[in-house]
């Protein structure tokens, strides 16, 4: 126990007590004498700290020097085991003297050998330690299980969307519901500290490979080595003897395959493909940018949606919330952004292909434009340091005219005429099952009061907004609706909620539907074909939508950029050879060519390099 807790003791470079169960020789009056610890299955060598006496042990009642034993404690001080004695990789000995006492001159060589060589080394083994390959891999491996996991779970929601798409009651993949997301931050992953401490546990691994292992493979085989013996060379994976060669002629034939050649006497040494022993460490030092480039967007990024409807604008600013307290703010922060037109494009069969919004970047000083684009799916725009990515659309307003008014008792049923409603949509079952009190009080709140004295002003178009209605009632998917009351002014509850329903999927066509819930037709907007309901003689003008964007900003993309530029490079570098021939030409009687050589990766093909080289030689009588 005593020699364990004295290697712990050695390693922590702390003092540790221990208490005493053998017997103690030699044990001086200074505050740090140096002591021979026994009665452990082996000896340690140890600094003590005491008072000036002696300690005994409770196995034994005399002690082998007569002195008196008593039960004590030692304080050791950690160090290497054996004294100085001149070298310096070992601790000094404070009992080299033969006096048993410490000087300030022990002390600062104590100090010095701790700081030049102890700690050093604890260095040296802890970088070895982390330049382990499994211990990368492990951590590349929960890197990217991480990364996946956030492309499976959408990220940077707001809880009511994970409450909503993510219930407890039916799981994701039977366990992902919205606690446990909320709760080990599975909405923002790559921001979380478990994932950032991944990516600095990976760059340390990179970053203690690359001076561990590569950076000495690189020293060395960047050296000019010559070997004069060729009993070295013929130990070679490639070595044979030539008779009646020169090294001259071997050093023309090598530096035409493209190798630097060296001589020194009648040694001589040739390489090529020496990049590819660089390459491994750019391949290092791309991995820890791209690292650095994604932490640093995630600490320092900021981000944001806005919902913008048609016609208006909004502040760079207001759309981006602050992820983190030292995350610069944009440079565009107060420019505008005007939605000047959105569209829609259509597949044959009627789902959305494409949307696109045409938007101008405005000064917020003076109101010059800067910049206008019109930007889809996947075709950002970029202003002031801030990218703005079409994400969404939904349907924002709806343009009626009350083309005519009929005035009747109240109970007016629904009238075609010329303007026929025409065939019920594909879904009109899912429509007329809908309307309930329920969405119409929804559609009335988001109408206001657009619909005030329809019939006493004939000819007005009205601006309804629309409400969207996705998951209420028993509408599924996404759809949109608005309410038109007939009697807004009325003081009846139940008249002031009678009205008109129109609802639409997209922006090809509108359903109505009348007071009664029963359904009048569908109208394309913009066609002109009036349609009669409840009394109302209704002409479906234009619809307005609103665009989507996610604005972002990310510092650390050129990061990212110029780590995975230089990674692809350094990669396809690193599969170069480094191929190194060494030869020595040997003067006797019999004038042999003594030739050796070696590669990293190839072998096979620097063997039959070396054989054809070889071949080409000329043999002089």
């Amino acid at each position: 126990a005593a020699w364990l807790a004295t290697r712990l003791a050695m390693r922590a470079m702390t003092p540790v007590v221990l208490p005493m169960c053998g017997a103690i020789a030699g044990v001086s009056v200074s505050s740090r004498a140096f002591v021979h610890v026994s009665g452990a299955n082996r000896p340690t060598r140890c600094f003590v700290s005491g008072k000036p006496g002696t300690f005994s042990s409770s196995r034994s009642s005399t002690s082998p020097r007569g002195l008196s034993r008593r039960r004590g404690s030692v304080s050791v001080w950690a160090r290497a085991p054996g004294g100085g004695n001149g070298d310096p990789r070992k601790a000094p000995d404070p009992n080299a003297d033969g006096t048993g006492t410490t000087t300030i001159k022990d002390d600062d060589a104590f100090t010095t050998w701790l700081l030049d060589v102890e700690v050093p080394k604890s260095g040296k083994k802890i970088a070895r330690q982390l330049s382990s390959l499994p211990l990368a891999i492990s951590e590349f491996l929960a890197i990217a299980g991480f990364s996946a996991l956030g492309t499976v779970i959408e990220q940077n929601k707001g809880t009511a969307w994970y409450v909503q798409n993510y219930p407890t009651n039916d799981p994701a993949l039977g366990f992902i519901d919205y606690p446990l997301i909320l709760n080990l931050g599975l909405d923002h992953i790559y921001t979380e500290w478990y994932f950032l401490t991944l990516l600095a546990a990976l760059a340390a691994s990179l970053t203690a490979c690359t001076f561990t292992r590569q950076l000495p493979v690189w020293r060395v085989s960047a050296d000019w080595k010559f070997m004069e013996r060729p009993a070295a060379l013929l130990k070679m994976e490639e070595a044979e003897t030539l008779p009646r060669a020169r090294s001259d002629d071997l050093a023309e034939k090598l530096a035409h395959r493209g190798y630097q050649v060296f001589r020194k006497g009648k040694a001589l040494y040739a390489f090529k493909g020496l990049i590819g022993r660089l390459a491994p460490i750019g391949v290092h030092a791309g991995l820890l940018l791209t690292l650095g480039g994604a932490a640093y967007s995630g600490l320092g990024g900021l981000g944001g949606s806005v919902m913008v409807p048609e016609g208006t604008s909004f502040e760079i600013g207001q759309g981006l919330r602050r992820g983190n307290a030292f995350a610069p703010r944009p440079r565009g922060e107060t420019d505008k952004v005007v939605v000047n037109d959105f569209t829609i494009e259509y597949l044959p069969n009627g789902q959305v292909s494409q949307f696109f919004s045409d938007l101008s970047v405005v000064d917020g000083t003076d109101g010059h434009e800067k910049q206008r684009k019109t930007i889809s799916v996947n075709v950002p725009l970029r202003q002031g340091g801030v990218t703005m990515y079409q994400t969404d659309w939904e349907i924002a307003s709806l343009r009626v005219r009350v083309a005519d008014a009929v005035v009747s008792d109240g109970d007016d049923k629904t009238q075609s005429g010329n303007g026929d409603s025409g065939p019920a949509p594909d879904d009109a079952e899912s429509f007329s099952g809908s309307v309930s009190p329920e969405t119409d009080a929804k559609a009335s709140e988001s109408s206001g009061s657009g619909g005030d004295s329809q019939r006493e002003f004939a000819g007005d178009s009205l601006y309804l907004p629309m409400a969207n209605l996705e998951g209420v009632g028993n509408f599924q998917g996404r759809i949109w609706g608005t309410f038109l009351p007939l009697n807004p002014g009325s003081d009846d509850e139940t008249l002031k909620r009678k009205g008109v329903t129109l609802v639409a999927r997209d922006f090809q066509s509108v359903a109505i539907y009348a007071s009664d819930g029963s359904f009048a037709g569908v109208r394309r907007p913009g066609s002109g074909r009036p349609i009669t309901v409840d009394g109302l003689q209704l002409i479906v003008e234009d619809m307005k939508g609103s665009t989507g964007l996610e604005l972002k900003t990310d510092p650390g993309v050129p990061w990212v950029y110029a780590g995975f530029a230089g990674l692809m490079v350094t990669s396809f570098l690193s599969l170069l050879s480094h191929s190194q021939v060494w030869a020595v030409e040997d003067v006797g009687v019999q004038k042999l060519l003594h030739v050796g050589g070696r590669s990293n990766r190839a072998k096979e093909e620097f063997k039959t390099e070396l054989d054809e080289i070889l071949d080409e030689l000329p043999e002089y009588l």
